[in-house]
């Protein structure tokens, strides 16, 4: 198996948003660990800060163990969703956190491993697990999914215009031979869909994207996981995100929106009847992306976007 080796993206905005007192111990759940850049970082410029590690890649999680060994005994690595952030916390012992750090998607390792499945650009199984002990792959979706079950896949998180006919060739074809390979959806692709506009992303890359949520559950993973890093927030605790497309950053935007919002009585109403109290205030008026540095050493921070808000009550 090839070296997770991770570059982690908008580290420097990262320790911007996630701050923590120097004059006592703080804890901090990195909920979608990866290579564990992020946490190390904020590890070293906080000797008090103690991390809870999730993720539910194995390799992930050996990279990062390695990455981290200089304050392992500050340091509690689960295999595991992190939409299930609190739980995994309080059966550590921790009631309430100061920080969640969420890095939602796909890793470049992930990407760059031919054995993953996860780009169009490389040749290999059509897996695309982030966690291997499940039974779901993007073979077994492809090949036993409804056309109208793929047509709704591809519309709803690769935004495909095209999402029906290539769900009825991908139909057509698997009854000629089942999907086993990349190889054998990029060419479907190619005849399907064609080229991709100038300056867009390329279609498969759409596709691939579209199968990668499905597999995961990706999107719902997301709604469970803002949910549960609010509730075991301290008040004064911040939670910060970064996505990689719109269809999470969207739902990241809306989430710390809604949370923040106080009446969301009927404005009609000329008293409210709700009782509802804001929960978090943005600490990011827009979302963070890299600067012209970062990009230079690591184009894939292109799509990166980090929002942050901190909890009220």
């Amino acid at each position: 198996m090839a070296e997770f080796a991770h570059i982690p993206v908008l580290k420097t905005e990262v320790l911007q948003v996630l701050t923590f007192p120097d004059d006592r111990p703080a804890r901090l759940v990195d909920g979608t660990l990866g290579g564990g850049g992020h946490s190390a970082a904020l590890l070293e410029r906080y000797p008090g800060l103690e991390l809870l590690g999730i993720d539910r890649d194995e390799a992930a999680l050996e990279a990062a163990a390695k990455r981290l060994a200089f304050a392992r005994d500050r340091v509690t690595l689960v295999r595991g969703n992190y939409s299930e952030l609190d739980s995994l916390a309080r059966r550590r012992g921790w009631d309430e956190v100061d920080g969640v750090l969420l890095d939602i998607g796909v890793s470049s390792p992930q990407l760059d491993q031919t054995d993953r499945g996860f780009s169009w650009r490389f040749d290999g199984p059509l897996d695309m697990r982030m966690d291997r002990r499940g039974s779901l792959t993007a073979a077994r979706l492809l090949n036993q999914a409804s056309e109208a079950q793929l047509a709704e896949i591809f519309r709803e998180y690769g935004e495909l215009k095209s999402a029906r006919r290539l769900a009825a060739a991908i139909a057509a074809r698997r009854n000629e031979r089942p999907f086993a390979v990349t190889g054998d959806l990029v060419v479907l692709c190619d005849e399907v869909l064609g080229r991709s506009r100038p300056g867009r992303l390329p279609l498969p890359t759409l596709v691939f994207q579209a199968l990668r949520i499905a597999v995961n559950d990706e999107l719902n993973e997301l709604d469970r996981g803002l949910r549960a890093a609010l509730e075991l927030l301290a008040p004064g605790g911040v939670l910060a995100v970064i996505s990689f497309h719109s269809l999470e950053d969207r739902r990241v935007k809306e989430f710390i929106r809604a949370e923040g919002r106080g009446c969301i009585c009927p404005p009609e109403l000329p008293v409210c009847r709700c009782g509802h109290r804001a929960r978090l205030e943005p600490l990011t008026r827009r979302a963070l992306t890299a600067g012209e540095a970062e990009l230079n050493v690591n184009r894939r921070a292109a799509s990166a976007k980090l929002r942050a808000a901190r909890k009220l009550i």
